[in-house]
């Protein structure tokens, strides 16, 4: 026997109490395509969006790119109860190219971005090897590393802490084997300001403390904000040649001026206490 681990509608952003109590409301017996779905709940096509782009259509056997790629298709009107007993399909026949397979790393974002969490994976599990070419510690290394070594760990931050007025900053960061405690004292806290308080994800290097108790710190000496690593999770693996009458014109030294939607959240915001 199996076991499955599901998230709640309640985790879907935008989906909203009134979605989720029509879909359980309607799920008495199980559904079979994106047609029986919305015929059945009769949830609008942006809720439909919202549920494709969450990976929900996983459960009748299609990926979110498939799903979403069906949902587009439909109309979006509501049809008139006079053919509710008409199931038929409303689109004429054709011939549907397959879809490219969406990399394993693509559907952990879109998790995040959807869910704020994600089953398939951890983000920082796909820039491993990166990191480890830089010499960076998993968060499990450096549980296990000893008194006074030392060490540079990268990973997402979850928990920045300020408490009282000693001026000391303490970070949690994560990686797909665990976390690690980090310790910023003031005078590197200044130093690195931007880093420590901007980061989503954060490279520090340092020197391990363990007391007597087994408690493992990482004392900051260095940190860096690598935050723009976590583009690399949705980059394009197809690049076409580009020919000379397309290509684009010089970067605006004033910056960009807009960012794709799918860049405004990578990651959920850290959890930060002051």
């Amino acid at each position: 026997m199996r076991s499955a681990l599901r998230l709640g509608f309640r985790q879907i952003d935008s989906l909203g109490e009134a979605a989720a109590t029509t879909i359980m409301q309607a799920r008495s017996t199980p559904f079979i395509s994106v047609d029986d779905f919305a015929d059945r709940t009769g949830l609008n096509k942006r809720a439909l969006v919202i549920l494709a782009e969450a990976d929900a259509f996983r459960s009748i056997g299609l990926d979110r790119r498939e799903a979403l790629w069906k949902v587009r298709r439909l109309s979006g009107e509501t049809k008139l109860p006079l053919f509710d007993a008409q199931k038929a399909d409303e689109h004429a026949a054709e011939s549907i190219a397959t879809l490219p397979v969406m990399p394993e790393r693509e559907h952990v974002l879109a998790d995040y971005q959807a869910l704020r969490l994600s089953l398939k994976g951890y983000p920082m599990q796909y820039l491993r090897d990166l990191f480890t070419r830089e010499r960076a510690m998993s968060c499990a290394d450096v549980q296990n590393a000893k008194d006074g070594q030392k060490a540079r760990c990268a990973g997402v931050v979850l928990v920045r802490q300020m408490p009282g007025t000693a001026g000391v900053v303490f970070i949690t960061l994560s990686d797909e084997t665990g976390i690690a405690n980090v310790v910023v004292w003031p005078r590197v806290f200044e130093r690195f300001r931007a880093a420590v308080m901007g980061s989503r994800l954060l490279l520090v290097e340092g020197k391990i403390q363990r007391s007597p108790e087994g408690i493992v710190h990482l004392v900051s000496e260095r940190l860096v904000d690598r935050s723009h690593e976590l583009e690399r999770l949705s980059e394009d693996e197809f690049h076409p040649p580009i020919h000379q009458g397309d290509i684009p014109p010089p970067p605006d030294p004033r910056g960009p001026t807009h960012r794709h939607p799918r860049d405004a959240r990578i990651l959920p915001k850290s959890r930060d206490f002051h």
